[in-house]
């Protein structure tokens, strides 16, 4: 008797190839980011990383260039191989763009128009939904400023994701853990199926 392997249901099945966008920042929580990647691949879609310098600090390029199949784009400035403005290139191809986890920095530039590396380009480039994922210090996360800028892109438009409550990498315990990223991959999925 043959055994016949189980065929997993797939809720994009036979659509328009989606490409998600994933950028990446400097938190320690960036090391989560490999099993988002390799999870949105299995939706199936093709997965673009931008990371950006900080970022890469904590996970390198090529781990993320490994999982995602696609080089890892994190320079403005590198020459790309037909004239096009990467930012602008990158921006137009995509269904969606998760950011994970979000920095503090990362939410007051985007607030505030401030685009002074490759993602932050990105994200004021496209037209495609934005779903941003907290991960900071529960201090700075209750800072006034932070809610007041992720208050001013949630009217915005910008989705977002998290935090939760829990034990934080500076060991603090409280409001600042990025979310599950089952969680997210879920999100992206409700989001890739309207789109």
């Amino acid at each position: 008797m043959q055994h016949k392997e189980k065929k997993l249901s797939n809720p994009l099945a036979g659509r328009v190839p989606t490409e998600v966008i994933v950028g990446v920042t400097g938190s320690i929580a960036a090391y989560k980011a490999c099993d988002l990647v390799s999870g949105l691949r299995k939706l199936p879609a093709n997965v673009t990383v931008v990371l950006t310098k900080e970022a890469s600090k904590f996970v390198t390029p090529l781990t993320f260039q490994t999982l995602s199949g696609n080089p890892v784009t994190d320079d403005m400035f590198s020459l790309p191989e037909e004239w096009e403005p990467v930012h602008i290139s990158i921006a137009d191809r995509a269904s969606l763009v998760v950011v994970a986890p979000a920095t503090a920095n990362l939410i007051g530039k985007i607030a505030n128009g401030i685009c002074d590396d490759l993602l932050t380009c990105v994200l004021l480039s496209t037209k495609s939904p934005i779903l941003i994922c907290p991960a900071m210090n529960c201090n700075m996360y209750t800072n006034r400023l932070v809610q007041d800028n992720i208050s001013k892109l949630k009217r915005l438009g910008y989705h977002f994701l998290g935090p939760v409550k829990g034990h934080l990498a500076c060991g603090y315990e409280g409001m600042g853990r990025l979310v599950d990223v089952e969680q997210i991959i879920d999100e992206a999925k409700r989001f890739l199926r309207k789109s």
